[in-house]
């Protein structure tokens, strides 16, 4: 199997490291001759320089091969349309694999037109603390409840290297992780209601959210963030037997029924120290026959999930029984 890695930047290394692990021949593609030697540097191998329009106007793609797309934000959705349209069949696109809705919806209407498999990568949902979390879900019978935090600290986000159009749409690019994950573990929701407060000056979109709703099988659930509060990313679910903590998300508390001691049962494993947590296993599921059986979300599906959960908490007068609160 071969698979073109897309991007010279940190992400493309991170994937790289993981395909030599696994064995898997690559070519990289990136731009510039200053990433080229800092990836040829860390991984040992160097990228073809020119960008991806020069590289794919001299190398037909195979319908066979498998392509990582893993580019800053704002070229991921223009970059995957480019790769489907020269023959691509086969992607793994970094979260959230458009800028916005509208972005997205247009990849997933190219994946449709071409038959191409497009999947969107959201690691956290690889990380071992999940896989465990995940086996309890099941043997408990499901999840009853659960909440959902996903404040982002302000001054670490809002640095000068960000663009502002990415910083504007922050929780779509970042907080969708989180809730991605939520739904992932526990069911998507059938009914919501929520609010969203305040703003800040590279995110007026807003800066306090929340709400609560009901997934399809009868799961109540909450959601909260404060970004201009203190506060960090976190799922805290509850099955008939035991609450499931996962805060950090790396790691997994449990908290059986009659006890107030939260024992740690799932830490990060040797492939999320050794490598970014979740990226190992997310590249195994990827290179797999049946990537989506693995647990990866297409693309269709991600758009869908943008447009019903995620853009209703973020713009509660987007749609549904979502609210919003004067400023």
């Amino acid at each position: 199997m071969k698979v073109l890695l897309v991007g010279a930047g940190p992400m493309a290394e991170v994937h790289a490291k993981a395909l030599l692990a696994l064995g898997v021949a690559f070519e990289a593609v990136g731009r510039g001759t200053q990433s080229a030697v800092r990836f040829a540097t860390a991984i040992g191998v160097r990228p073809h320089e020119g960008g991806l329009a020069a590289y794919l106007a001299k190398r037909p793609l195979s319908p066979e091969m498998r392509v990582v797309v893993a580019l800053p934000i704002l070229q991921l959705a223009g970059a995957t349309r480019q790769l489907v349209e020269a023959g691509a069949r086969h992607l793994l696109v970094e979260k959230p694999a458009g800028l916005d809705l509208e972005e997205i919806d247009g990849v997933a209407a190219v994946a449709t037109a071409a038959r191409a498999e497009i999947f969107v990568a959201y690691n956290r949902r690889f990380y071992n603390s999940v896989a465990a979390a995940r086996a309890i879900i099941a043997e408990d019978g499901g999840v009853s409840s659960f909440h959902v935090e996903f404040t982002e600290l302000a001054a670490r986000v809002a640095t000068p290297d960000k663009e502002p159009a990415v910083l504007a749409n922050w929780f779509l690019a970042n907080s969708s992780h989180v809730l991605d994950l939520a739904f992932h573990l526990a069911g998507p929701p059938a009914d919501m209601s929520g609010a969203v407060a305040g703003s800040l000056p590279w995110h007026p979109a807003g800066a306090v959210f929340a709400g609560h709703g009901c997934t399809g099988s009868g799961a109540l659930f909450t959601w909260h963030a404060d970004w201009a509060s203190a506060g960090r990313w976190g799922l805290d679910l509850r099955t008939p037997k035991r609450r499931l903590l996962l805060q950090p998300l790396e790691s997994l508390f449990v908290q059986d029924v009659g006890s107030f001691s939260l024992s740690e049962i799932a830490a990060s494993d040797a492939l999320d120290r050794d490598y970014k947590p979740g990226i190992f296993r997310q590249l195994e599921a990827f290179l797999s026959p049946h990537p989506a059986s693995r647990g990866l979300p297409t693309i269709a599906q991600h758009a869908s999930n943008v447009r019903q959960y995620f853009m209703p908490i973020l713009q509660p007068s987007s749609g549904g029984r979502v609210r919003a609160v004067a400023h």
